[in-house]
């Protein structure tokens, strides 16, 4: 294996059969370090998910290269040839539409099929929404979890919700301008009006905001205006001293299965209560 950890092997960059994730902006191109330009100016070809996106890049600093495209459509057909390329020691550069590749984009498949070839994989790190949105937030940065896109399916979304209901750890979520709405009245049902969240929109860019306190005053601050641009949502954990009081879209429905399971409600009730430190006629008032 090549020792990629070496200040050569960094003057030397790019290297011969080597798979570079390049990390490109999410919205302003001043964004793009000096390092990342170099190897997309010198690698053999870059694959793109978005090639009018990149040849913004190449455009703004003044380079040139072969771009092949490379995204969800058509990554499985294309994986074979980078492969085969990179076995041929070509250097290759993988790029997103924005931010770091993989991240809710194209190129997992192809990175684990280069690990299993033994070909090696350099990031080349630079913007990313998740990390801006979470650092931004005001929020527990050390842990935290990211879920991405939520599931369009019903009952997988609302898995993912029951989780971040109940999960101690900061959450971070991308959502589109037309799903915006809809997201922040579900978070309100499984997570209570009192949740802290921030909602960041336009990263980077000209008209960049962060909208944040509760999720009442969230979901309030987008009764007037219609959602415009890409946005980054991030939730704060569950407190351990919290109770579950703002579960409650979670809590009825587990009570609603108990009962259909054959307990009475008032022993579903006594169970939940017992089980999520709560007084019994809360629980018992749910159904």
């Amino acid at each position: 294996m090549k020792n990629k950890y070496s200040l050569s092997h960094r003057e030397e960059e790019p290297e011969q059969g080597v798979l570079y994730i390049v990390a490109t902006p999410i919205g302003n191109l001043s964004d793009m370090s000096i390092r990342a330009i170099n190897i997309l100016k010198k690698v053999d070809y870059i694959a793109s998910e978005d090639t009018r996106t990149t040849k913004k890049i190449m455009n703004r600093y003044n380079f040139q290269n072969t771009l092949k495209s490379f995204n969800k459509i058509n990554s499985a057909s294309k994986i074979p040839n980078i492969i085969n390329d990179l076995k041929s020691d070509y250097s290759i550069a993988l790029v997103s539409d924005a931010g770091m590749p993989l991240i809710c984009d194209p190129g997992e498949a192809l990175v684990k099929i280069c690990k299993q070839n033994n070909i090696d994989i350099i990031p080349i790190p630079g913007p990313c929404a998740v990390i801006a949105a979470l650092v931004s937030s005001g929020f527990p940065s050390s842990r935290f979890v990211f879920e991405g896109f939520l599931p369009k399916k019903k009952i997988e979304r609302q898995k993912i919700l029951k989780e971040i209901s109940k999960c101690e750890k900061t959450t971070i979520l991308f959502e589109s301008p037309h799903r915006l709405r809809k997201l922040l009245n579900e978070l309100l049902d499984y997570c209570g009006e009192d949740r802290e969240i921030e909602v960041s929109r336009e990263l980077t860019k000209k008209y960049e905001e962060h909208i944040g306190l509760t999720m009442i005053n969230v979901i309030d601050s987008f009764k007037e205006r219609e959602p415009k641009g890409e946005f980054t949502v991030v939730i704060k954990g569950l407190k351990k001293t919290n109770n579950c009081k703002f579960n409650t879209s979670f809590l009825k429905e587990e009570l609603h299965d108990l009962v259909d399971a054959g307990l009475t409600l008032s022993s579903a009730s006594k169970y939940l209560a017992k089980k999520n430190n709560l007084k019994k006629n809360d629980i018992y008032d749910l159904y």
